[in-house]
């Protein structure tokens, strides 16, 4: 099970360096980053949420600034949940099944998962394709795509799941971790929201940010 966030080809990003990717693909979150794909999955979770604030009283964010930086920054910085589209993904090598997250399931969603175990369910993780987790007496199902009546299901017992979600908030406190770091060497005039945000986006705590070198 590891934490996957969606990318896109850079385009001619700018505002910092980033790793070259594929058209569509994945970019699995982790402490073993280079410094170039931690600015690749920056990019991405800022540009999920790079959205003018709407002109009603519900959005009551500030005005886009002008600067390209602040201005690409603006809705990372100041939604109060941001996105970031991706989720978990499940591989079983004994049958050689994966489950990914489908569309509009975002990271900040993760913990949802827990909830299988508790015994709520069944929990949905996007669409097309559309993954199913729900809880059976003591066992964990995962259908691929609930879509089709011969999806592949992976099954597993509940501690087996609580163990791999114990592996993907690691996975995502160590990616937190070097994007905090790498937030103090490229935007040290933005590091401390750049990295609350980035938390927030993953669910988790704030971490602490250390002075720009």
């Amino acid at each position: 099970m590891q934490p996957v966030l969606e990318t896109y080809a850079p385009d001619g990003f700018a505002l910092w360096p980033v790793a070259e990717t594929e058209p569509f693909g994945y970019l699995t979150l982790s402490g073993g980053l280079t410094s170039a794909e931690v600015g690749t999955a920056v990019m991405r979770i800022a540009a999920c949420n790079d959205i003018d604030p709407a002109p009603h009283a519900a959005d009551d964010r500030p005005p886009r600034p002008t600067d390209p930086l602040g201005s690409f920054l603006h809705g990372l910085l100041t939604f109060d949940s941001p996105f970031a589209a991706g989720g978990l993904r499940v591989a079983d090598s004994s049958t050689g099944a994966t489950l990914l997250a489908g569309c509009c399931n975002g990271l900040e969603e993760w913990r949802a998962w827990y909830t299988v175990i508790g015994g709520g369910g069944p929990v949905s993780f996007g669409h097309d394709p559309d993954p199913v987790a729900e809880l059976f007496g003591d066992t964990v199902r995962l259908t691929v795509d609930v879509e089709h009546n011969d999806s592949p299901v992976i099954e597993l017992p509940p501690v087996a799941l609580r163990h791999l979600l114990d592996g993907v908030e690691r996975d995502l406190t160590g990616f937190l971790t070097l994007a905090t770091d790498w937030a103090s060497h490229h935007l040290p005039d933005h590091a401390a929201p750049v990295a609350a945000a980035l938390a927030r986006a993953l669910d988790l705590p704030p971490p602490v940010v250390s002075p720009s070198r």
